[in-house]
């Protein structure tokens, strides 16, 4: 039994809270059913009460303990007691004219974050956070121009799901950590997130439908191998010589390309999925004839696929997209040499839908 889980038993098994104790109730969806079924054995409740209530939550979409009637009133009362459900508070819905949705939501200590909801076509992706703020500063996004506050909570990271699928009413196919924050910096609650949400008992969502982004954090690219789930890996590329990678991307200095690579290699070695470099496009930066030759070398001997993204202005940056003829030059660069290659146009542009300004603006 793990020390988290001793301290919940320890809270939950004296029936007599305190009012301290109580201002800290459990918020139940950072738990994984196990942890659940525990506690309701440790309450003399059988572990199968746990997923009466897990699928409550995730399935039913409901987060009134009052309203979960297969439970008995006794048992719900405890549950009230010693747990919460929160839903964040919506401070602001932005649409742009091409469908693409963006929430800025309030957490419970007051810190803002993202959420995106983007169709297309029978796709309805939601992109997700999984940090206020960032601590890796690439120059060109805008998720990191104010600095790190905190990691996202599990609870946290589900909740903005829940919000668009259970309050909207979305249905939602696809689900992309590429929101604020870089997701294997945060590996233990985004793993605890994705094994909610892969769950058959949970939300289930098969784990194909699941893409992680990264900057490059080796050890957490081997940790996502290691959860043993065919989860998409995308690596944010952007250039590849490491002098401009590491520009471009300061944390390029402590993970090195080669470094990063080999870890996607083994990732797509173990779990069987083609690796997706993303590659932003700036204009006389990194969108020569020579960036895309090299970039076809690697996409080649790792066998990824190649996701050009034309730069998306950020306000207060200098860069820019570069001109139509150049992007499609070095896309066809890459065909030319067999490589899998598509381009995004990015949506949402018209209200600032790039990671972090909305939020940035309101901050």
């Amino acid at each position: 039994m793990g020390k988290r889980l001793v301290f919940y038993l320890g809270l939950l098994s004296n029936g007599n809270m305190t009012r301290d104790s109580f201002r800290k109730k459990i918020e139940i969806k950072d738990l994984l059913l196990p942890e659940l079924a525990e506690i309701f054995q440790a309450w003399g409740e059988p572990g199968w009460r746990a997923a009466q209530f897990f699928a409550w939550i995730y399935q039913r979409g409901v987060q009134n303990f009052d309203k979960i009637t297969d439970l008995s009133l006794p048992l719900r009362e405890k549950i009230k007691q010693h747990f919460k459900s929160f839903i964040p508070s919506l401070e602001e819905e932005l649409v742009s004219d091409d469908g693409t949705k963006k929430f800025l939501f309030k957490l419970e200590d007051g810190q803002l974050i993202e959420t995106v909801h983007i169709p297309a076509d029978k796709r309805n992706t939601i992109c997700i956070s999984t940090q206020v703020g960032c601590k890796f500063a690439c120059i060109f996004c805008a998720s990191g121009r104010r600095g790190f506050k905190r990691d996202l909570r599990s609870s946290e990271i589900l909740e903005q799901i829940l919000y668009l699928q259970d309050q909207r009413g979305f249905y939602l196919t696809n689900y992309v950590f590429m929101g604020m924050g870089e997701p294997l910096d945060n590996f233990k609650a985004l793993s605890r997130a994705i094994l909610v949400m892969n769950s058959d008992k949970g939300m289930g969502i098969a784990a194909r439908k699941i893409t992680v982004s990264t900057c490059g954090i080796v050890p957490g690219i081997i940790a996502l191998k290691e959860l043993g789930l065919q989860i998409n890996l995308s690596l944010s590329l952007h250039a590849v010589r490491n002098e401009l990678r590491s520009k471009l991307i300061p944390i390029n200095k402590k993970y090195p390309l080669k470094e990063v690579l080999d870890a996607c290699g083994e990732y797509n070695d173990a779990i069987g999925r083609m690796i997706t470099f993303e590659y932003i496009l700036i204009e006389g930066v990194n969108d020569s004839k020579r960036d895309a030759e090299e970039v076809a070398i690697i996409a080649r001997r790792l066998h990824a696929k190649v996701n050009l993204i034309p730069y998306s202005p950020v306000t207060a940056l200098n860069f820019v997209s570069p001109k139509k003829e150049k992007i499609i030059q070095f896309k066809n660069i890459l065909r030319e040499k067999q490589v899998h290659v598509t381009l995004r146009r990015s949506k949402g542009s018209d209200i600032q839908a790039a990671c972090g300004q909305l939020a940035g603006r309101k901050q």
